[in-house]
């Protein structure tokens, strides 16, 4: 199953927008975003580490641009720079330097985009100063995580649980649970992974999760005789983990308002910083409350103690159900929180038509108009993919946008805010 979803996540990694190729190549940060996903899509699959060392990349890349620029207050490093270094240089160098770190195996790829990169700037004292200062700039970010706690987070000890409501691994490999301890992972911009903490989810008996039982049940069976040809395509649109699918939308957003390098490197730092919280906080939830996946609860429903639901020893899901419990989403809590910063900083209403395809749901295209619309979508396509509860899917988006807000409202602000 890990091999069949990481298939998948390379396979829609370019969810991407349909960009006019000569707009398509704006500047280096751009570009190193798209290496940066490339990579960590051709990495096993583990979309909270993923988020975490996108993160950590893009933090590298913003502090490097910026202690040059100076526009904005830094993340976490400062550096005494010459003045007249090239930022260029200094976000690849940022980008290359800490990918090569944290991706060692995919070194040959890293190094040869990099030759291509760096040779595009030219040479002299600004282009050599941006790559001493891009390569410290990684080296601090690195340093400061190595103790956050990703490490001891994917080893951790987990026993599923086993009554009724509880996560247990679900068909068809069983896999253990991925990551049981990422919610106590150090956040990034966070307090901790519990500060947006949701209340728990609906109990087995009530109207809620009656609600959330029957729709999935319906829409969301492999079988579903309800499902439209249009809910279909869209469940196996989204399937790409969070970062693949908003990474691409912000960088169209950001060619069509031609944002410059710094811009560029301060919002993509902040989508990433964002997002690699919201996995953190939506970790917290999953383990703290462990609630059992549709596809558990719907074969054995007859232990639930609701006399509304009724079991189906044979029902699948339209997707692959992830090894990890249900509440709250992640991908839902990535969404909300990509939503809020990427509408912080292009607007509610951003007048840009984003066009996007997925090699996962082949000649699919999609256009949207706002952010909101997309998360939207995020939310129904869990839904109607059989994997997650409705209420665990608004509710992730719903933290999301809290930490979404948070970020902007607090974080990489421009040098005249506070």
């Amino acid at each position: 199953m890990i091999r069949t979803m990481r298939a998948l996540t390379v396979l829609a990694l370019s969810l991407s927008p349909l960009v006019r190729p000569a707009v398509a190549r704006a500047d280096v940060v751009l570009d190193w975003n798209v290496v940066a996903l490339k990579t960590t899509a051709a990495a096993p699959f583990n979309p909270p580490l993923e988020t975490r060392n996108l993160a950590i990349v893009h933090a590298a890349m913003f502090d490097a641009v910026n202690a040059i620029a100076g526009e904005f207050h830094p993340y976490a490093v400062r550096l005494r720079v010459h003045e007249n270094a090239s930022p260029a240089a200094a976000a690849a160098a940022a980008a290359h330097a800490a990918l090569v770190r944290l991706y060692p195996d995919q070194r040959a790829v890293l190094d040869a985009a990099y030759a291509t990169s760096i040779a595009g700037i030219p040479d002299g004292a600004r282009k050599t100063a941006g790559v001493a200062i891009g390569e410290a700039a990684a080296s601090q970010i690195l340093a400061a995580r190595e103790s956050d706690g990703a490490t001891a987070a994917i080893t951790a000890d987990y026993t599923p649980g086993s009554g009724a409501g509880f996560w247990r691994p679900t068909v068809p490999a069983f896999l253990r649970a991925l990551d049981p301890g990422w919610g106590a992972v150090r956040p990034f911009l966070l307090e901790d992974g519990s500060q947006f903490r949701p209340g728990p989810p609906p109990a087995l008996d009530s109207r809620r999760y009656t609600r959330d039982f029957l729709e999935i049940k319906e829409i969301g069976s492999s079988a579903s005789n309800s499902r439209t040809q249009e809910q279909t395509d869209l469940a196996r649109f989204w399937i790409a983990t969070g970062p693949q699918n908003w990474n691409p939308v912000a960088r169209q957003a950001a060619v069509a308002r031609a944002l410059t390098l710094s811009e560029n490197a301060r919002m993509l730092a902040l989508l990433n910083l964002a997002g690699a919280d919201a996995f953190i906080a939506a970790w917290d939830a999953k383990f703290t409350y462990n609630q059992w996946r549709p596809v558990t609860a719907i074969r054995a429903a007859d232990i639930d103690g609701n006399p509304e639901t009724v079991e189906d020893p044979s029902w699948t899901p339209l997707l692959i159900t992830p090894p990890f419990p249900d509440y709250i989403a992640g991908h839902t809590t990535y969404a909300g929180a990509a939503q809020k910063v990427l509408e912080h900083v292009f607007g509610v209403r951003p007048r840009i038509v984003f066009t996007l395809t997925s090699a996962t749901a082949p000649a699919v295209v999609e256009t949207y108009s706002t952010f909101r619309a997309i998360a939207d979508g995020v939310v129904d396509a869990r839904v109607w993919g059989g994997i997650h509860w409705r209420t665990s899917s608004v509710r992730g988006r719903l933290v999301g946008e809290e930490i979404g807000r948070y970020a902007a409202h607090n974080f990489l602000k421009p040098k005249h805010e506070r």
